[in-house]
């Protein structure tokens, strides 16, 4: 199958990619210089031009706060993009997967959003994915929009390896303990978007990893703890107290209707896979260190 990836820089991007490629398909990945999302008449000749029999979007302005300062932006790469690409699918009858976000719900619901919920999103960048959502869809019948959250793991940024290097360096650390959400591993996610793609059904699901979920706080403490580095240097604070510029929900943890019916396995639990980046990142990161360790005759190793 040919597959053709965008956001390929990015977090989810990059494993996306992999996952492609170590499954043998012919890939495309296109990061945000290769083709802006927003420019439709560049999507659309890139789409024509690959041909590719899948597209998984991979693209979106993820800044929450920044998108809250510059709503045409966010439109542009949240909301239009998506729906170009679906339209574009459409022309040459390509299946096509889009990434949206837990942050599509408002929040104060206590238990699991599911895709029985009603979204309600508070802020502009939760505004913009959930038009991007229902553009795609209305644009295109073979679209599946995939909702995700707390998405950490190598390459790109995100909270977690942001805290982790932080905490390395013994900063002081202000983590949120009222906002409540499922982390999902970039990998685990990519290869749950690969299966999808292989079943081609069309529709909305929840991808997370599995578990109850975790507050900000509790995530931190968990990637800490399986770093062997200090908890000391947490302190919880309330989401009032950063007064960012966008809202959050106070609960945005996700479960997916879908998955089981459709013989989907599950993901891995959140905590395993934590351990998983954790480790991975650790190795990764010696080997930076012994690769540049100068050596007595003044190069470096490797």
């Amino acid at each position: 199958m040919k597959i053709l990836v965008t956001g390929a820089g990015g977090l989810v991007g990059r494993a996306m990619v992999k996952v492609c490629a170590d499954a043998g398909d012919q890939i495309v990945g296109l990061n945000h210089t290769d083709l802006d999302v927003a420019d439709e008449q560049k999507v659309n000749a890139t789409i024509e031009r690959e041909r590719p029999e899948l597209v998984i979007n991979c693209a979106a302005w993820t800044d929450v706060d920044g998108c809250e300062l510059d709503p045409q932006h966010a439109q542009e790469a949240n909301a239009r993009g998506p729906e170009f690409l679906a339209s574009a699918c459409r022309s040459i009858d390509a299946q096509f997967i889009t990434i949206s976000t837990d942050y599509v719900f408002d929040g104060e619901k206590d238990g699991f959003y599911t895709q029985r919920d009603q979204p309600n999103p508070q802020g502009v960048y939760a505004r913009s994915k959930l038009e991007g959502e229902r553009r795609a869809q209305t644009a295109w019948a073979r679209t599946s929009v995939v909702r995700s959250g707390y998405i950490f793991g190598p390459a790109g940024t995100n909270f977690l390896s942001t805290m982790l290097a932080r905490a390395r360096r013994g900063e002081h650390l202000r983590v949120i303990n009222d906002s409540f959400g499922t982390p999902t591993y970039a990998r685990d996610l990519a290869r749950q978007l690969y299966r999808l793609g292989q079943l081609d059904l069309p529709g909305i699901y929840h991808v997370v990893n599995a578990g109850d979920g975790a507050s900000f706080e509790d995530f931190a403490r968990a990637a800490i703890e399986i770093a062997g580095l200090n908890d000391q240097l947490l302190e919880g604070v309330s989401l009032k107290t950063l007064n960012r510029p966008a809202p959050r929900p106070r609960n945005s943890r996700l479960r997916c209707l879908l998955s089981e019916a459709l013989g989907l396995e599950p993901l891995p639990f959140w905590r395993d896979a934590l351990a998983d980046f954790v480790s991975t990142q650790t190795q990764e990161e010696s080997t930076s260190r012994l690769a540049f360790t100068p050596s007595p005759f003044g190069r470096g190793l490797g």
